[in-house]
């Protein structure tokens, strides 16, 4: 007697990735995170094991969808083939610049993100991951630096200037966070001018651009 097979539905592969999209599009349909991971799973019809295979805690996701966003701007830079030639200028510009690329595709999580608890940019837990990630980043532009004058600097450089860079980041992306402008123009303004301010303290002329920059944010704030 023949035998027939029975349909089998095939399970879909879970990995972080998987669990990082089911979190956001959570969050940004309910508008608040979920209650627990148990009510998570099972909204997703996924075993609460699989999550835990990955994440510990929603706290995990959280920051892992940050440093994803950090990942992904640097899988775009190493795309171009000229980056190691740029100078520290270009290079940070670029890293600023993709940044802000990958955080408006994904404004309304970012927004909801920081937004949470209305602690803004009180709470920057959630970034803790993708600090780390940007700061290393940032040293490995100083460590690329063959300049003389700058070598001898490196051990005081360092960190001052992952740090400066690193405030620099908060700084804009507070002004992105209320810019109204077209295709967020002025923030693209701001990354510019902030960018040559942190570079330039490395060199001799700070204070131009640091006028240059207080100039644009009065005119901005009259407007």
């Amino acid at each position: 007697m023949a035998t027939t097979k029975k349909a089998t539905s095939k399970k879909i592969a879970i990995d972080d990735n998987h669990i990082i999209t089911m979190y956001m599009n959570s969050v940004l349909e309910k508008n608040h995170r979920p209650k627990n991971v148990y009510l998570f799973c099972k909204e997703n019809a996924i075993e609460e094991a699989d999550f835990y295979s990955f994440f510990g805690s929603f706290s995990a996701v959280k920051q892992a969808i940050w440093a994803k966003f950090f990942e992904n701007a640097i899988a775009s830079i190493e795309k171009d083939e000229n980056y190691g030639s740029y100078t520290d200028k270009n290079k940070l510009l670029t890293l600023f610049f993709s940044l802000f690329e990958i955080m408006t595709l994904n404004r309304s999580y970012v927004l909801f993100s920081l937004q949470e608890n209305n602690d803004g940019l009180k709470n920057l837990k959630d970034l803790k991951q993708f600090r780390s990630l940007f700061k290393t980043f940032v040293v490995e532009i100083i460590e690329d630096n063959t300049n003389e004058s700058f070598v001898k600097l490196e051990k005081i450089t360092k960190p001052v200037f992952s740090e400066g860079a690193w405030i620099q980041f908060l700084f804009i992306l507070k002004f992105w966070i209320d810019d109204a402008s077209k295709s967020f123009e002025n923030t693209d303004i701001v990354i510019e001018k902030s960018v040559n301010t942190v570079v330039d303290l490395l060199n001799t002329k700070p204070l131009e651009s640091l006028f240059d920059l207080g100039k644009f944010l009065w005119k901005e704030r009259k407007m």
